[in-house]
C-alpha cells in the first residue's frame, strides 16, 4: 500500500495505520528460528569461553549494522543478510570486531575475507518464512592459522533444533499410501519429473473424492484420484516402476573430477613448505 499525502493529517495515529500494511521483513527475508539461533549461541559461548552478554544482533528490521555500536568485546552473533555478506565480513575485519555469522554453504568459499574461517556444515535450516537454507558458519575467532574446519557438534545442535520445529510444523499432517487401483495427481507429476509417458483412457477410470475406509476418520484423497481398473493398475505400476529406477539413476548420476598435471604439481609444492614448517624430530 503506498503511503497517501493527506495535508493535515500526518501525525502518530496516521502514521501507525499506514505502518500496518507494511511488509515486516529482515533485510534478507529470513527470521532465523528462536531455537536455532539459541543452539547457536550456547555453541559459539561454550567453544570459545565468551560471556553471550557481549553477543551483538545488528541484523533487523531496519537496522544499519555499519551505524551500531560495537562496545569493547562485543561478538556479534548473527544471521546477515547473505547478499550483502562480502561487504559485512571486510567491514568487520577491518574495524576488529569480532563475528561468527551465519552463511550460505555453497559459496562460503568464495568470501574475499582472508583473515576468516569458515565451518562448512551444510545443514538445513527452515527458517520462519518457509525458506529452507543450506547453511554454514564464518567466523574470527579462531586462530588465524586456521582457513576451514569441520564441527560436527555443531552441525548436531542445529539439525536437532531444526528437526523440532519441522515436528511441530508437520504434526498434524498425515502421511498416506493408496492401493494400486488409485491415481493422484502427484503420482502423475512424478511420471512427468522424471520422463515416464503416461495415458490414462476415460474408460479406464471413475473419479473419486475418496475411499469408503478413509470416511470413519474423516479423511479422502485431497484433490480427488481416480479409480483404476485392473488393466489400469497394472500400466500404472510399471510406471512408477519406471519413475523409481530413473529416480535411482538420477542419483547415480555423478561425475568424479580430477586433478591436473599442473594441480598436482601445486600440491606437491604445498608438501614441501608444510614439511619446511614441520619442527625437526
Amino acid at each position: 500500500m503506498d503511503e497517501l499525502l493527506i495535508p493535515g493529517w500526518e501525525d502518530d495515529e496516521y502514521r501507525s495505520f499506514v505502518d500496518k500494511f507494511k511488509s515486516k521483513k529482515t533485510t534478507d527475508d529470513c527470521y532465523t528460528p528462536p531455537n536455532v539461533y539459541d543452539a547457536v549461541a550456547a555453541y559459539v559461548a561454550e567453544r570459545y569461553a565468551l560471556d553471550p552478554a557481549l553477543f551483538l544482533r545488528p541484523f533487523y528490521p531496519g537496522g544499519d549494522y555499519e551505524r551500531e555500536h560495537y562496545p569493547p568485546g562485543a561478538v556479534v552473533v548473527d544471521n546477515p543478510p547473505f547478499s550483502i555478506l562480502s561487504q559485512i565480513l571486510r567491514f568487520y575485519t577491518r574495524r576488529g570486531i569480532r563475528f561468527f555469522l551465519f552463511a550460505p554453504t555453497l559459496t562460503l568459499f568464495s568470501q574475499p575475507a582472508a583473515e576468516v574461517t569458515t565451518i562448512p556444515l551444510g545443514v538445513t535450516v527452515t527458517y520462519a518464512n518457509g525458506a529452507e537454507v543450506n547453511t554454514s558458519f564464518v567466523t574470527n575467532l579462531e586462530p588465524p592459522t586456521v582457513r576451514v574446519r569441520s564441527d560436527p557438534e555443531l552441525f548436531r545442535r542445529i539439525a536437532s533444533a531444526n528437526a523440532e520445529n519441522l515436528a511441530a510444523l508437520h504434526k498434524s499432517v498425515p502421511k498416506y499410501t493408496y492401493p494400486d487401483q488409485i491415481l493422484t495427481a502427484s503420482m502423475v507429476a512424478r511420471f512427468s519429473r522424471y520422463g515416464v509417458a503416461y495415458e490414462l483412457p476415460a474408460a479406464d477410470c471413475l473419479r473419486i473424492s475418496g475411499l469408503d475406509s478413509q470416511r470413519s476418520s474423516g479423511t479422502s484423497i485431497f484433490g480427488s484420484g481416480w479409480l483404476l481398473s485392473t488393466s489400469a493398475a497394472a500400466e500404472k505400476a510399471a510406471a512408477e516402476k519406471a519413475a523409481a529406477e530413473k529416480a535411482a539413476a538420477e542419483k547415480a548420476n555423478i561425475t568424479a573430477w580430477r586433478l591436473s598435471e599442473t594441480e598436482l604439481a601445486m600440491i606437491a609444492y604445498l608438501d614441501k613448505r608444510r614439511k619446511k614448517e614441520e619442527p625437526d624430530p
